[in-house]
């Protein structure tokens, strides 16, 4: 759906990555596995996790605090604060009252967000549907995940695969008539949440039932994840590039959710896309889950993989199963 009242501005980046570093060679001394079977099968090599006094939300935080100086924005010009989080440090309070207490954004608003790995997507198109509609004039997109907290540290077919971290984005009203999203789709398949998902424990009361705490790690079914990806995503992709009045060819640059590069080939060929319009860093973070698609955008501007004013296809997928695409304009100084 598009929305045409005020028009939206992308207007910062940031990320923020844990200090600790997990090479593949150092999972060998915790499960049956070796580099060559990691990388081959995922394509990555090493990942972020948080440590000492590292949480969620101070990933979030600081990510926050470098979108704001790249947006040039106060913290206190700061309305609505939105973060797109599968594993927040708390229940609550939100991730979200967190970021805005550590940046002191005392005029905004704050509230999380649950679509995992697609909640970047998610998070932006309430972002652009508050500004469009005059509701509020800048907005702080963070996503943060932290999943080493719920990894089975036994079992190698979900614990080689995902990294800590965190990225966010600035979304204001724009101050010209150029809207930056041309458009964006969100999309969710409840029936098949069973496929990924992290049970949640806890106790019932003693007068009910007897309690049985279930075991609050990452339950994944690789195989379906991957046919899910491979199928829906470039569907999605075609689909909001047609809507946006563009073609495949007038994509500048793809960057997709980073959980695995034998998925973001298959994305590429489906499409026939060179890869090269693809920015990829799993090979370094891992899937970091909601965090992923902010943490590809801000480094490929920071290394100069971006050049701006350029036209990109953000695209996620993940638990719930939820998938979004967004397809933008990116204007930065």
């Amino acid at each position: 759906m598009n929305i045409n009242n005020f028009p939206v501005k992308i207007a910062g980046f940031g990320k923020c990555l844990p200090q600790t570093v997990i090479t593949n060679f150092d999972l060998e001394k915790l499960v049956d596995t070796n580099d060559e079977w990691i990388s081959t099968r995922s394509g990555i090599k090493e990942r972020r996790i948080i440590s000492g006094e590292e949480t969620c939300s101070s990933l979030a935080a600081e990510a926050g605090k470098k979108a704001l100086e790249s947006a040039n924005i106060n913290a206190e010009e700061i309305d609505l604060i939105i973060c797109a989080t599968s594993i927040s440090d708390n229940l609550y309070p939100s991730m979200a009252c967190e970021v805005q207490k550590e940046l002191d954004c005392v005029n905004a608003a704050a509230f999380d967000i649950t679509a995992a790995c697609t909640g970047l997507i998610y998070g932006l198109n309430i972002a652009r549907s508050f500004i469009a509609s005059g509701i509020y004039k800048k907005i702080l997109l963070t996503s943060a995940d932290a999943h080493s907290r719920f990894l089975n540290w036994e079992d190698r077919g979900t614990c080689v695969l995902f990294g800590d971290g965190a990225g966010a984005m600035v979304v204001t009203k724009s101050d010209t008539e150029e809207n930056d999203i041309l458009y964006l789709e969100m999309k969710a398949d409840g029936t098949r949440g069973c496929e990924l998902k992290i049970p949640l424990s806890g106790k019932n009361c003693p007068l009910v039932e007897p309690n049985t705490l279930k075991d609050s790690y990452v339950k994944m079914n690789g195989k379906e994840i991957y046919k899910f990806a491979i199928n829906t995503v470039p569907e999605s992709i075609k689909q909001a590039v047609t809507e946006s009045g563009l073609t495949i060819d007038e994509i500048d640059y793809f960057i997709l959710h980073q959980a695995n590069i034998r998925i973001i080939e298959s994305i590429a060929n489906k499409l026939g896309i060179n890869k090269e319009k693809f920015f990829v860093n799993l090979q370094k973070y891992g899937n970091t889950s909601a965090a992923s698609i902010a943490i590809a955008m801000a480094e490929a501007i920071e290394e100069g993989f971006i050049k701006t004013p350029s036209t990109l296809v953000l695209s996620g997928f993940g638990a719930g199963l939820t998938w979004g695409t967004a397809v933008i304009r990116l204007r930065l100084k």
